[in-house]
């Protein structure tokens, strides 16, 4: 997450309801209507499952208040408007309370194309529809739950399970590479970049996820593939702060990117 943002977070009613301006409901109906065919293409089932599931309006903004009632319908998650930059201890401790940070600004035109931190379109299109399906969101308060029991000095290397798996995860259906992650969902350009053969692909394994670093300002150089979701969803039972303990003995693995001075 950048350290600084030009956007500041849009502040709900004593309903939780947010005015957005008719230009922010425009950049949602056309942020929607450019992404839902490599959507429809490339993304997995159990995400266009859970969006099916949501039935999210395509003209506006959606609310979190009209999320969450869906969602505590399915799951029992809320999503709660937050200002677009949190810690992780807040993060962790509110996925461990079931409930989704949602970052409560939209995108300006100039970002249209890519934004650094996440907006509401990230947030609610890319990450809610997971959130309907009982494993995936049980595996998302399992990290929370660790979380809220690690020093900060692990938070880094937690996030990081977080970040390969729902973040920017991948599987394979019927032989073929589908992306199951929010970023890949919200993003025009890395969503077929992540199935493509540009980056690489390794199978999940919780010690190596914890042990490579990632950054967030690139498409990602590489991206695990969960081959049966059932080895992610089986991650929920182990302890994962004796697998955060194990990585950090083994260390961390060279960055698969280049330095950030690097990067044209």
């Amino acid at each position: 997450m950048p350290k600084s943002t030009e956007y500041e977070a849009k502040q709900p009613d004593a309903d939780g309801f947010i005015a957005y301006t008719p230009e922010e409901n425009a950049v949602w109906a056309d942020l929607v209507a450019r992404q839902m065919p490599a959507v429809r293409r490339d993304m997995a089932l159990p995400y266009l499952d859970g969006l099916a599931k949501l039935d999210l309006p395509t003209a506006r903004v959606p609310q979190c208040p009209e999320v969450s009632e869906r969602l505590r319908e399915l799951t029992g998650w809320r999503v709660e408007p937050v200002p677009a930059l949190i810690g992780f201890g807040r993060f962790f401790g509110m996925l461990a309370d079931r409930t989704f940070p949602a970052a409560s600004f939209i995108r300006k035109r100039k970002h249209f194309d890519y934004i650094e931190e996440p907006d509401i379109f990230h947030e609610i299109f890319g990450h809610t529809p997971l959130l309907t399906d009982p494993a995936f969101a049980a595996f998302s308060q399992a990290i929370g739950q660790a979380g809220t029991r690690a020093e900060k000095p692990d938070y880094a290397w937690l996030i990081r399970l977080y970040w390969f798996s729902i973040e920017f995860g991948l599987t394979r259906e019927d032989g073929r590479l589908k992306a199951l992650g929010p970023g890949l969902a919200s993003s025009v350009t890395e969503l077929p970049w992540s199935i493509s053969d540009a980056p690489q692909h390794r199978p999940f394994d919780v010690i190596d996820i914890l042990r490579t670093p990632y950054r967030i300002d690139i498409h990602q150089p590489l991206y695990f593939v969960i081959d049966r979701l059932d080895d992610l969803f089986a991650a929920a039972d182990r302890d994962l702060l004796a697998d955060v303990r194990q990585a950090r003995a083994l260390g961390l693995h060279p960055p698969a990117y280049p330095p950030k001075e690097e990067v044209a």
